[in-house]
């Protein structure tokens, strides 16, 4: 009996120095913890991408058209526009983004409204991390970043949307972005989605951009009906339902937003002016 309990005391030491080993194996040992907010974002953004349940993005230039299926995943951040601007300051504003509203209106009774958020780019791997911890707090996560590092000289815009009186912001396509990028001539990259949960759950939001030059933009829709939008008159006058061409500062392009007519969803878009 005696031998049995030695026996079995020294199995269990065994089993635990095992199972100790095995636990140490798994433990992430970093400097910080930002790393896992940020994999924790990109986990929170996956199911934002689900919820807006967006289908498509067209890319076009001179030559015509091309339409891409799977806007989920990151799509959109093909485009590359140049990196957001420092205050005049000469001091970025790392802390928080600049917003900019892009349209708002009603479809029937319903409130809504497209927005974005840039952020500045920040200088060095300092700048960096506290432009990173600041956008934990407006959830606004760049997929592209692993570490500071990554976000050094690169800007980072992220548009919402937002359907009736007391809903949150969605994400709806983000991209970090570079300072030697831009868009000319007829470029146009946009993206589709349904307008929001609870909706027909036809593609009739249209979001995009285009160079600065673009002075016209046509949504087309299946029921053979078109919007027509064109650059805003007043930069920092929006009038609901009235679809305008924007100017963004910070980015070198221009973003549009136009919605199809109830019943209806997309077809084609295009600079057409």
């Amino acid at each position: 009996m005696s031998a049995d309990r030695e026996t079995d005391n020294h199995m269990t030491h065994h089993d635990i120095a095992l199972l100790l080993a095995d636990a140490a194996d798994e433990v992430e040992i970093g400097i910080a913890p930002t790393q896992a907010v940020l994999r924790g974002g990109r986990r929170r953004r996956a199911r934002r991408w689900a919820v807006a349940a967006a289908t498509a993005v067209v890319v076009a230039g001179s030559t015509g058209a091309l339409a891409l299926s799977g806007l989920p995943n990151g799509q959109e951040r093909a485009v590359t526009p140049a990196a957001p601007q420092p205050s005049s300051t000469g001091t970025p504003n790392l802390y928080e983004p600049q917003t900019t509203m892009l349209a708002t209106g009603t479809d029937g009774s319903t409130p809504w409204s497209v927005s974005i958020d840039v952020w500045t780019a920040p200088r060095d791997q300092l700048e960096a991390q506290a432009e990173l911890d600041a956008m934990v707090q407006y959830d606004d996560m760049p997929g592209d970043v692993r570490e500071a590092a990554d976000l050094v000289g690169k800007g980072a815009y992220f548009v919402h949307r937002a359907v009736g009186e007391d809903s949150g912001r969605v994400l709806t396509t983000e991209g970090v972005v570079t300072k030697d990028s831009a868009m000319s001539g007829r470029d146009i990259q946009a993206g589709t989605s349904p307008l929001g949960p609870g909706h027909d759950g036809l593609e009739r939001l249209v979001i995009g951009s285009v160079a600065r030059t673009a002075q016209q933009v046509t949504c087309e829709w299946k029921d053979g009906t078109k919007s027509v939008v064109r650059r805003a008159a007043e930069e920092n006058v929006i009038n609901s339902d009235e679809f305008t061409i924007r100017r963004v500062e910070g980015l070198p392009f221009d973003w549009f937003v136009c919605l199809a007519p109830a019943g209806t969803e997309y077809k084609d878009v295009k600079v057409t002016g």
